[in-house]
């Protein structure tokens, strides 16, 4: 797998941004770094609450920031746990990349060390239910 050097830098940026995750429940830290289609990389990490629906998954910070910045459009995303077997996104993140993403959007998945794989959006939701549903339905 070869890894583009933008998509190196928001791993970097994914490791370091886990250690602020606020994950006092589960001790489940995780990171994000989303790249927009402009280059500018959105970084997250999970934010738990003693409510648990309340908590907010590191994917889905990175894209909030990104959208409350402007941004919409966006090429990659990389995930990073410590677990032995990375953890890909919950359907719930899914759900809100299918907002946003592409078909082609690639989805990293990494545990500490490395970048242990390499999706496409697609790929992990194939059916996803988005805007184009909704544009579709009103018809």
């Amino acid at each position: 797998m070869k890894t583009p050097p933008e998509v190196r830098e928001a791993f970097g940026l994914a490791k370091k941004v886990r250690q602020k995750a606020h994950a006092p429940y589960s001790k489940f830290k995780v990171g994000a770094a989303l790249i927009g289609k402009s280059g500018k990389i959105y970084q997250g990490c999970n934010i738990e609450n003693a409510s648990y629906g309340g908590g907010v998954c590191a994917e889905r910070v990175a894209i909030l920031k990104a959208v409350s910045e402007g941004e919409t459009e966006f090429t990659d995303i990389v995930v990073v746990t410590d677990a032995k077997d990375p953890a890909f996104p919950c359907a719930l993140c899914l759900q809100v990349m299918a907002e946003f993403f592409e078909s082609d959007t690639t989805i990293w998945v990494a545990d500490t060390k490395k970048i242990c794989s390499e999706n496409t959006f697609l790929a992990l939701l194939p059916k996803p239910f988005g805007p184009k549903q909704l544009n579709e339905a009103k018809k």
